[in-house]
């Protein structure tokens, strides 16, 4: 969408650019919240180890930490009650496959009861302020509302089928709910979590590079760069400096990707000028061990800057950090002063949580703020949601390139598109999970996921938790899972990621 408006020239109205904004930030929310509790949280947190709770001390510890009305005694009792049928009934339903009683969990029994309380809320919570992108987008997660040029969400004060009072005060409704749910259970968990694995502030750091394209367009005119969550690079972890995107520094190569490209694997080519050929060349049934001085991945290697490079919401709150993006900054810094570590524990596992924390936390924030800029152009009349006048194919050029940046909830996600007289001639995606899950280059680089690994400590082989805690720091978006293995290449355990 925005790689051929970018191509064609297309300015959205302001309108599109609003719609857009929101339908992205109360998408982040939503995501983020659903990541910390549903794919993150049980990591750290032993769900059986809620049923050696006092319900009483529970609620001592949540109403220490947060004003969250249900906090009572006889609410953590319900739940330690559902906890306890679920695990005398062998049937953990969705609380099965985890590690529990793993030596590696350190929460006391009160603090495990708590965060399964709120897993179970956060799952009733998510349900209700995702409409608010159903009102906009349609669906959920993937809108239909987006077109080349704007909107397709009308916008009406006298219709009931478009946007209008009832709409903006629906959506407020939601924003505040969602804002509620972050700022007094999500946040204070994460601190209450995080305080009992301070450890992981030195673990799984990763490599030293950091990339934001930028999001929420503060103007129509910029593709993504002058917007509320700055676009920019981070090199060798140097806070100091935050140099501006090339997107032109974006190479992909094949070197050990089951693909082939129609020169040489080895060289790395711009996603204009890219290819995705299938070759696979990896092991056949059954299946013996991978060998990765070989080709051993489906993900092409994806750097900037001939660097492997982490996305994702830990990138882009070092970047407005860096950038001195003022309400980031105060949140990073109280985060950083409660936990009583400085800005150096961003670079590992447990900052890679914690900025996703603080990411939702701002952007559920913005939400009212964009809600009311859109109120307020129809409050003077401006209904305009597409622009339309490049849409005759006989005024386009040509030859035509773009690209299109966008953050998604997991990081930077770009498209390239080259059109050769009216037709596309080559579309090339980057997505987030191909910049993490990137396997080693033509250089011998490895990828982030890879990187992130090198030294973890692991307790129990068999039991790796450790190692699905960094990995799902990333909220690896993948069909994918882990394989366990010895130094003799024997299986040990097969792991769902996700």
């Amino acid at each position: 969408m925005r790689a051929v408006e970018n191509a064609l020239g297309i300015t959205i109205p302001d309108n599109a650019r609003i719609l857009r904004n929101l339908i992205s930030g109360i998408q982040y929310v939503q995501d983020h919240v659903i990541h910390f509790y549903h794919l993150h949280a049980l990591d750290w947190v032993d769900v059986t180890g809620a049923l050696k709770a006092d319900p009483a001390k529970t609620s001592a510890l949540a109403q220490t930490i947060s004003d969250w009305p249900n906090s009572s005694p006889t609410y953590f009792k319900a739940v330690q009650g559902k906890v306890k049928a679920l695990v005398e009934s062998g049937q953990l339903g969705i609380f099965a496959n985890g590690y529990w009683g793993h030596s590696a969990y350190k929460l006391p029994p009160e603090a495990n009861l708590m965060a399964v309380a709120h897993y179970l809320e956060a799952l009733e919570w998510q349900k209700d302020v995702i409409r608010m992108q159903v009102l906009l987008g349609a669906k959920n997660p993937h809108p239909q509302t987006f077109l080349v040029g704007g909107m397709a969400t009308p916008i009406d004060p006298n219709s009931q089928n478009a946007i209008n009072a009832g709409t903006i005060s629906a959506m407020l409704g939601y924003a505040k709910k969602a804002q509620d749910f972050v700022e007094k259970v999500y946040i204070p968990d994460l601190l209450a979590v995080a305080g009992f694995y301070k450890e992981w502030a030195s673990i799984g750091g990763g490599v030293a590079n950091y990339l934001s394209y930028g999001e929420f367009q503060k103007d129509t005119k910029s593709n993504t760069t002058n917007c509320w969550l700055p676009a920019g690079f981070i090199r060798n972890r140097d806070l100091s400096k935050v140099e501006p995107v090339d997107h032109k520094k974006v190479t992909e190569d094949v070197a050990y990707a089951w693909y082939k490209y129609s020169d040489d694997d080895k060289k790395a080519k711009h996603p204009w000028d890219g290819e995705s050929t299938p070759n696979y060349t990896g092991p056949k049934p059954p299946y013996e061990f991978l060998d990765t001085t070989k080709k051993y991945s489906w993900v092409k290697a994806i750097r900037y800057d001939g660097l492997s490079t982490e996305v994702g919401p830990l990138s882009r709150m070092l970047v407005a950090y860096a950038s001195g993006h003022k309400r980031v900054k105060e949140v990073v810094d109280m985060v950083l002063g409660k936990l009583g570590v400085g800005p150096s524990a961003l670079f590992s596992t447990l900052g890679r949580t914690a900025a996703r924390g603080i990411e939702t936390l701002v952007t559920a924030e913005m939400l009212p703020t964009w809600i009311n800029e859109l109120a307020a152009n129809i409050k003077k009349g401006d209904l305009k949601v597409h622009n339309g006048d490049k849409w005759d194919p006989s005024t386009w050029p040509a030859e035509a390139k773009g690209y299109g940046f966008h953050e998604a909830p997991r990081g930077a996600l770009c498209h390239w598109v080259v059109i050769k007289d009216k037709k596309v001639a080559n579309y090339q995606c980057v997505v987030p999970g191909g910049w993490n899950s990137t396997p080693r280059d033509a250089k011998g680089q490895r990828g982030v996921f890879e990187e992130s690994l090198i030294g973890t400590p692991i307790a129990d082989p068999h039991k790796p938790i450790e190692i699905l805690r960094t990995i799902h720091s990333f909220d690896p978006c993948m069909a994918c899972a882990i394989h366990i293995v010895d130094s003799e290449g024997k299986e040990l355990i097969k792991v769902r990621a996700k």
